[in-house]
């Protein structure tokens, strides 16, 4: 395994992860002048930014995802845009629609707020499912189709969401053809006692308007492409190919994770070495992201829900059950 990463590195141009690595660094100490703690959630939407896959934010109200996502967008220096989701909303508050002109006669286009870099969609779960569908084609083609005409989306491009757990009334629950366009569904818990005493003081001294620009458009396009140039061994790839399998043949599962979760699993470690400053992807990263990529993409049988067997319980028994150094052939 090491003799074939090595030839790859010397025949092929050696990815600058060390300017990846920096750069994610900066964002995280400049995020961290606003908020506290919540270092796997920085990690995970650098990576998905990188990796170019969206995240969906879980958790209870007021626990900073929204500031989160907001101080994030602003380090990047791309154009960023919340959206509120409440029932109300219209597939074209998204997408944008044609408008009739009555001064000139003619209709141009309104832009919908997906014609932005980073997109937050805040409580996306109170928003109808027609409204909730208009994010397909952009999350999964990064195009928008309005009228029969589509519309390429600029990139960057990455959309943030977050709902709730609690209200459940009035919310439409996101069905899987949905989840499964998040490259990683995340859950936040409430801070600890000394996380809640840091944040009195963060709050009192700071103000979100100050945060500091980072990076830039251009940056990133070109940080993408190093991160396609980190090296995957074979073995590495295969330990991806038999977790996401593994999931298909496992009794309790009555849908497995798909091949876009594979995928999924792939660039996203890929994105993680090179934040973590190596040039290849090791089994650990894909260990580390598993439960973050597979989680939401699976879902229990009815016998599996009433014995309390949880998607995590079932996904870290595979990753204990598989070895890198098993696969098969």
């Amino acid at each position: 395994m090491t003799n074939e990463r090595d030839a790859h590195l010397d025949s092929a141009p050696q990815p600058n992860v060390g300017l990846i690595a920096e750069t994610a660094q900066r964002i995280t100490d400049e995020v961290h002048r606003f908020v506290v703690g919540k270092d796997d959630l920085i990690e995970t939407l650098i990576i998905c930014l990188l990796a170019e896959k969206n995240l969906l934010i879980e958790g209870n109200p007021g626990i900073a995802k929204t500031t989160i996502s907001k101080t994030f967008a602003r380090t990047l220096g791309c154009t960023f845009n919340r959206q509120q989701f409440t029932p109300d909303i219209m597939p074209a508050d998204v997408t944008g629609a044609y408008v009739y002109n009555q001064k000139t006669g003619e209709f141009s286009l309104r832009k919908g707020g997906i014609f932005s870099n980073i997109i937050m969609v805040d409580e996306i779960n109170r928003a109808t499912p027609r409204t909730q569908a208009a994010l397909l084609e952009c999350m999964e083609e990064r195009n928008v189709t309005i009228e029969g005409t589509t519309f390429a989306l600029e990139r960057p491009f990455m959309v943030i969401a977050t709902q709730t757990y609690v209200d459940f009334e009035g919310t439409y629950p996101l069905p899987e053809v949905q989840l499964d366009r998040f490259g990683v569904k995340m859950y936040l818990e409430y801070p600890t006692p000394e996380e809640e005493l840091e944040i009195l003081h963060v709050k009192s001294e700071s103000s979100d308007g100050d945060v500091q620009q980072i990076t830039d458009k251009n940056m990133l396009l070109s940080m993408f492409d190093t991160v396609n140039g980190v090296y995957v061994d074979e073995k590495v790839t295969q330990y991806i190919r038999d977790i996401t399998v593994a999931t298909r043949n496992h009794e309790d599962v009555l849908l497995p994770a798909s091949p876009r979760g594979s995928i999924a699993l792939l660039h996203l470690s890929k994105a993680l070495a090179a934040v973590r400053g190596r040039e290849y992807v090791i089994p650990d990263d894909v260990k580390l992201l598993t439960p973050r990529v597979l989680n939401h993409r699976i879902i229990l049988t009815p016998d599996a829900e009433m014995a309390d067997i949880t998607a995590s319980k079932i996904i870290s028994d595979i990753l204990k059950t598989i070895k890198v150094n098993e696969v098969s052939p």
